[in-house]
């Protein structure tokens, strides 16, 4: 919410400037008006529209079982699934991700990325930050990729929010010392449910039309305002910026594309009827509208250290199969897959060996992430584990690696430096280069 202190008159609809002038009602997806003045003002070029879809799998996805199975491995290391061919020679992944497995000259594995730390909190900071924090924290101390992408590049349409989380807010996902106005927009409801609505894309009930044109004309009256009252230079050019503002808060677009009613069942039913997939379908749409940065964070419970293989099985594999294999099709289909990057992965792996209750436990000491377009090399399984894919034998790449490979695809810089509360320069990764094997 915007204040300003003015002079003590009144408007015509009775709002006194001596008192606090709250805009904050003109917002539009949960977004504050700065925030989209200021996605208007840094939009990218048409010629680089390159967006980003995070899928976060929260607790810890089992590499072992998924993409860097171990079939000679000790049975209480290589559990029960087997691995399976893909379409592309020497690249095989589990038995349980079928569809991916056809579509594998499309995807790229790295099978070779670690860290050190085994908290939830730490390690889904570490992974989607770069910075590893140093106590167990359940809110950003670091700002998310997102939170960073949105700062450098904003919307690559400015009608719409540059960091969108589905289908609620993503644990980890927000701006931290970049301020609030780079966190992630999120709907807060499940786009497979009937009644899919997203708040706040529309005016509220009590500001109709006509009382949308008074504010309007008393937004024009401050053009008296002092702009040194504003110590941190965020009033700088807000005239032509608010007369923009109020042109996004009424646009249908960002409506349009959050309305996943308009696809098809027929594609609908291609992503799953769940919140994964139908999650990641939204993404598509939003993307593809002009949104810079989607993570989607549902079909939960990866944490599986109890029944790792029903759970994996009859739940967790299939739905995430069909969502990552509908949604790179889908996008491949439509001629995006080099403009926009799909990345899969969670805070840490799962121990090689299967604990007494079935399960598998926390594990940084190997993990697999899955890549997708973006213009990387597809088709390709990049570094390898040991006989028990408990550590990296070749290749080793930390989560400044990974987080640095996205950031190329964005033309972001990762070693440019933003200034924290305590004004210390932090480079936006404190590590890492871009995976040589998929950039080339």
């Amino acid at each position: 919410m915007l204040e300003f202190i003015g002079r003590a008159d009144r408007s015509c609809d009775g709002v006194s400037r001596r008192n606090f002038l709250k805009v904050g009602a003109l917002a539009i997806g949960g977004l504050t008006l700065p925030q989209l003045l200021r996605a208007r003002a840094e939009q990218p070029s048409l010629a680089n529209r390159k967006s980003v879809i995070l899928i976060w799998l929260a607790g810890g996805p089992s590499h072992i079982d998924m993409y860097d199975l171990k079939p000679d491995a000790p049975r209480e290391v290589r559990g029960e699934f087997n691995p399976i061919d893909t379409n592309v020679s020497g690249v095989r992944i589990g038995e349980h991700l079928p569809h991916q497995a056809r579509i594998m000259d499309k995807l790229a594995v790295v099978r070779s990325a670690y860290h050190t730390n085994a908290g939830h909190g730490m390690g889904s900071q570490w992974m989607q930050t770069g910075y590893q924090a140093t106590i167990e924290v359940n809110d950003n101390i670091y700002p998310s990729t997102g939170s960073v992408v949105a700062r450098m590049r904003g919307a690559n349409d400015p009608l719409l929010p540059a960091y969108v989380n589905l289908p609620k807010q993503v644990a980890f996902g927000k701006a931290a010392y970049l301020g609030a106005s780079y966190n992630p927009f999120s709907p807060d409801s499940n786009p497979n449910d009937p009644g899919f609505q997203v708040r706040n894309l529309k005016l509220p009930r009590r500001v109709d039309a006509a009382r949308l044109e008074r504010r309007k004309d008393l937004l024009r009256d401050l053009d008296t305002i002092r702009r040194d009252i504003d110590t941190k230079g965020d009033l700088e050019g807000l005239d032509a910026f608010y007369r923009d503002g109020l042109e996004m808060v009424t646009n249908t677009k960002a409506q349009a594309a959050f309305d996943v009613n308009k696809e098809s069942d027929k594609l609908r039913e291609r992503y799953g009827r769940n919140d994964l997939g139908q999650s990641c379908l939204l993404a598509r749409r939003l993307v593809q509208a002009g949104v810079t940065f989607v993570s989607v964070q549902a079909g939960g419970g990866w944490d599986t250290h109890k029944d790792n293989f029903r759970e994996q099985k009859v739940r967790l594999l299939p739905q995430f199969d069909t969502a990552v294999s509908a949604l790179v099709t889908d996008l491949c289909d439509r001629g995006l897959q080099d403009e926009v990057l799909v990345m899969a992965m969670g805070e840490f792996g799962r121990t090689p060996k299967i604990n007494r209750d079935a399960g598998r436990d926390h594990w940084p000491g190997a993990m697999s992430i899955l890549y997708a377009g973006g213009g990387l090399k597809m088709g390709q399984a990049v570094g390898t584990t040991n006989a028990l894919a408990e550590y990296p034998t070749t290749k080793p790449y930390t989560p400044g690696c990974v987080l640095s490979t996205m950031y190329h695809v964005l033309g972001i810089d990762h070693n440019h430096a933003f200034y924290d509360q305590a004004q210390r320069p932090l480079q936006i990764l404190a590590e890492g280069e871009p995976i040589k094997e998929l950039v080339g």
